[in-house]
């Protein structure tokens, strides 16, 4: 039964949800799985996934299905819920399905835009759990990459103390001679700090590093968690940890976490992010978590080895793109793809009828203030206008070789006349179309 999503906030509907969420070991039985293979956190699991892969390794692969979306409000328009609704629609028709996502980061969960559980009756749960740091992948990916930061300094500080001799005596190092002001590592921390974004350090005495500028960034654009986005294993990580630029010496030469022998002890921070957390929506379906990347900075995608557990596991594996198709499927396509071998075999364009509005001319929409009158009551002049958009994201897909079908995300306040607008649209242009109320009916309101 679905909650009033119209009334409930996200955490309500998610805590009710929970009071019946299934347990690891319980999720161990559902989904076929060996003891060894589920790794219990608290309520959560992690999956060993070179052990699922390597039993499951003559199962042939399910469906591939991928969502994205068109170009967004800053609000979003709702392609983890669209996910979550597609899961949750195909196990109300008795299909076998999962799904792979990315784990938000603390930055936006803490800001206007919030989490990136999706929301209403489609929605993953626990929800706080899943916004509050899941399973620590992104402290480990922290703790690795403020690593090297500390290796870099550390090894200017030394050099601008010793001499070559005293230097090799002392530390059995050479001379790197990085170029302080082309150091192109920063350190990371998972929020929006501003003020941190162009700082001086190493303003202390002789053994207090080495005075330079410097900046903070957002966790997940760290390039490393772009690696754990694309890794197909442990041993992948490692090597590639090992190829990351910090900073050019003098000479303009790229110096980089191999010459600081610092790529091991980064694979050692790593080693538990390499395995998906498993979770599920309010309706239990079945939903990995694995990596975070953003799609404007970095890949943008969750992970291939998630993708890869999920086909083995499901006989209908959903992924999702971040940001618009533009930009998230083109990753999804021409980076994920690639390096995966894996396609799919449909994309799903998330359109809002709310973000076609602002497309056709509508007034500006601004995360945090209340929507103009426009979204929210019928004008087919403007959604008319704006279905260009969409029909420039149908177009951007099917260069793939795939025929999307377009996901009308319906809201309450849309009506069946805007509905049909948008529909009429995305079939001159090629493109399959179907309604989804699963924002407010769950599963029942994805069926199409």
């Amino acid at each position: 039964m679905a909650y009033n999503a119209v009334e409930m906030a996200d955490w309500q509907i998610s805590e009710a949800a929970e009071a019946n969420m299934p347990t690891p070991d319980e999720w161990r039985e559902k989904l076929g799985l060996e003891k060894q293979e589920v790794l219990a956190m608290g309520r959560l699991a992690k999956l060993d996934f070179l052990k699922i892969i390597d039993r499951l390794k003559d199962k042939p692969d399910g469906k591939y299905i991928e969502v994205t979306a068109i170009t967004p409000t800053p609000l979003g328009e709702g392609k983890s819920t669209t996910a979550c609704g597609l899961m949750e629609g195909m196990g109300k028709i008795g299909l076998n399905v999962g799904g792979a996502l990315r784990q938000p980061s603390g930055g936006p969960t803490m800001n206007i835009k919030g989490t990136a559980a999706g929301g209403g009756n489609s929605l993953l749960i626990p929800m706080t759990e899943f916004s509050l740091g899941l399973t620590g992948d992104i402290n480990d990916i922290m703790n690795a990459h403020n690593l090297a930061m500390v290796a870099m300094t550390a090894r200017m500080q030394h050099e601008r103390n010793y001499n070559d001799e005293q230097l090799k005596r002392l530390t059995g190092m050479r001379r790197l001679d990085i170029d302080p002001t082309r150091v192109e590592l920063g350190w990371i921390i998972d929020y929006c700090a501003q003020c941190m974004r162009n700082i001086i350090i190493g303003i202390g005495g002789r053994m207090d590093g080495f005075t330079m500028q410097s900046k903070f960034g957002i966790a997940v654009g760290s390039e490393l968690m772009a690696i754990l986005s694309i890794i197909t294993d442990l041993a992948d990580l490692r090597k590639r940890l090992d190829d990351i630029t910090v900073a050019f010496d003098k000479a303009g030469n790229p110096v980089t976490t191999g010459d600081l022998e610092v790529g091991g002890a980064m694979t050692a921070w790593m080693r538990n992010t390499i395995n998906p957390t498993l979770m599920c929506t309010a309706e239990y379906q079945p939903c990995m978590v694995h990596a975070g990347p953003f799609a404007n900075i970095a890949v943008g995608q969750s992970s291939i080895i998630a993708d890869r557990v999920g086909l083995k596991l499901f006989d209908y594996h959903i992924t999702e793109s971040g940001f618009g198709a533009d930009i998230g499927f083109e990753k999804f396509w021409n980076v994920k793809c690639r390096y995966s071998g894996l396609k799919p075999h449909v994309s799903v364009l998330t359109s809002t009828i709310r973000a076609l509005k602002m497309h056709g001319g509508g007034p500006k929409v601004v995360a945090g203030l209340p929507l103009a009158d426009e979204y929210t009551k019928e004008n087919l002049e403007l959604l008319e206008k704006g279905c260009e958009n969409m029909v420039h994201h149908i177009n951007t897909i099917r260069k793939a070789g795939i025929n999307p079908v377009v996901c009308i995300n319906r809201f309450f306040t849309d009506t069946d006349a805007e509905a049909a607008v948008v529909r009429k649209a995305a079939e001159a242009a090629g493109a399959r179309c179907a309604e989804s109320k699963h924002w407010e009916m769950g599963g029942d309101g994805a069926i199409e």
